[in-house]
């Protein structure tokens, strides 16, 4: 008797297992069989833009196809060995860099999370009660129970909100990505920037105790002939206040050169201060081979992450559109449990405590008011809204390449002016401090051309200076320098995975 008792168990324990397997396969069938996925199927836009830039290409700006090669390690055209080793640093220490990067990887996570709900979720239970009725209400008697259990459930993503989640997650995790890249884009030009800072305040600086010697030799000379009453006191005051003059500008360049190297050495995540040291040798500004590749207006928008991350970003909120509408239909979902009840302790095991259930349930929210629709309204608006930061973000990125081309060009030609008109100024110099001591002009010419000699070099020395963080700021708009971050961050390829 107890043989065939336990001969029908075990049947109805398969017929358990296999009923509870057959009802997840259908499911299963119902989903993959089911509708497309609910609300609006995303299309990338495509912006209109010129076949070719507004500003004319000239002074080393060529229309040749974008040299990836070259945008990749831009800074390398420079031949700058300390230049280089600091965006290495940067690239391995900056905080804003390691911020993104910690978002990248709460992207991901948050992509796993969404994964994860498209699946059933099995929980475990075991619970133990110790009960005592009252003697009073005719009981009085000590009641246990046991119980071990294991529940399963599953939500069939027939009209595809779930399915709509993940696509979410997944552009989010694209745009996260292109964060990334963005931050390592404007890293990278932002300490080169900072560096020619610190080069071009060094030269300038240069130049101004250059000139300073040059009018200790003048002051001295007035002052002498004034004391041999050749000259007179007019004279000698000129020269003073044109030596204080000079010497009042040296403390500006000193206060505005460390300013320049603490934020380098912020920029490369240490101390200010901590790249006086490397920066101590004065160094030339350093130039690079004016010819830049800059391809078509559609190549650089192609290229730039900022771009990339805003299209990434309307993805994401189309597919939030979807999920907001499915909540228009019923929800379906699978429910199963098998477990083990039992009064005693001993007898848990057995077969006869086994316990188990199955069963399809269905919800529909039939009344709200109407806040479904008003929150795929919700999500509909800010799907516009991204839309037009996408618009926002192109137009943008050819305001700012058109700019730089113009700064670029334009430069180099202000740069040609200065240094003939610093050559001059070198010269008239010269010939004025010669004529002075000969007697045949009076203080004002000399004075006159030291001024102009120290105003043309300084400005010639900060040209230098812009013609390359134009360059710098050139590769930046065409999005330049993003690559270098496959080798120490995440690649695309595993930003997918």
């Amino acid at each position: 008797m107890n043989q065939s008792w336990h001969g029908r168990n075990k049947q109805k324990k398969r017929v358990s297992w296999s009923t509870l397997a057959r009802a997840l396969s259908a499911a299963s069938l119902i989903q993959l069989a089911g509708c497309a996925a609910v609300g609006p199927e995303y299309v990338s836009p495509e912006s209109t833009v010129s076949a070719a830039w507004h500003t004319e290409l000239k002074q080393g700006g060529t229309g040749k196809t974008l040299d990836s090669q070259q945008l990749v390690h831009w800074w390398t055209q420079f031949d700058d060995p300390v230049l280089s080793s600091l965006i290495q640093g940067a690239v391995t220490s900056n905080l804003d860099l390691k911020q993104a990067t910690a978002k990248l990887r709460e992207a991901r996570a948050r992509r796993g999370v969404s994964q994860a709900g498209q699946f059933p979720t099995v929980d475990g239970s075991g619970a133990m009660s110790r009960s005592k009725s009252s003697e009073n209400s005719g009981g009085g008697g000590t009641h246990s129970s046991y119980s071990v259990a294991f529940d399963a459930g599953w939500e069939v993503d027939i009209f595809g909100g779930k399915r709509r989640a993940v696509e979410a997650a997944e552009a989010d995790l694209a745009a996260s990505q292109e964060d990334l890249r963005d931050v390592l884009v404007t890293l990278t030009a932002e300490v080169a920037l900072n560096y020619l800072d610190v080069r071009s305040l060094q030269k300038r600086l240069g130049v101004a105790e250059e000139n300073l010697v040059i009018q200790e030799q003048t002051f001295a000379l007035v002052q002498a002939r004034c004391q041999a009453g050749i000259s007179n006191e007019l004279a000698l005051q000129q020269a003073r206040y044109n030596l204080e003059s000079t010497r009042a500008q040296i403390p500006v360049l000193r206060s505005g050169l460390d300013e320049a190297q603490n934020r380098l050495a912020v920029l490369i995540g240490t101390v200010p201060g901590g790249v006086h040291q490397l920066l101590a040798e004065r160094r030339p500004i350093p130039f690079a081979s004016p010819l830049v590749a800059v391809g078509v207006p559609a190549e650089t928008l192609r290229r730039r992450p900022d771009i990339r991350r805003a299209e990434r970003n309307l993805a994401a909120q189309t597919a939030r559109v979807g999920v907001a509408t499915a909540d228009l239909y019923p929800t379906f979902r699978l429910a199963g449990s098998i477990g083990l009840e039992a009064l005693k302790s001993a007898e848990l095991f057995e077969a006869a405590s086994k316990t188990w259930g199955i069963g399809p349930s269905v919800s529909w929210n039939i009344f709200d008011a109407g806040a479904i629709r008003q929150n795929i309204e919700v999500q509909s608006a800010i799907q516009e809204q991204y839309f037009f930061i996408y618009e926002g973000a192109v137009l943008a990125a050819l305001e700012e390449v058109e700019n730089a081309l113009t700064a670029y060009a334009q430069e180099q030609l202000r740069r040609e002016r200065l240094f003939a008109a610093a050559a001059a100024a070198s010269q008239a110099e010269t010939l004025a401090r010669n004529q002075y001591q000969a007697g045949l002009i009076d203080f004002t010419a000399i004075l006159d051309a030291q001024q102009a000699l120290l105003s043309f070099a300084d400005q010639q020395a900060e040209s230098d200076g812009a013609v390359t963080s134009n360059l710098i700021r050139l590769y930046k708009a065409l999005g330049g320098g993003w690559d270098s971050l496959a080798s120490s961050q995440f690649s695309e390829k595993d930003a997918r995975q």
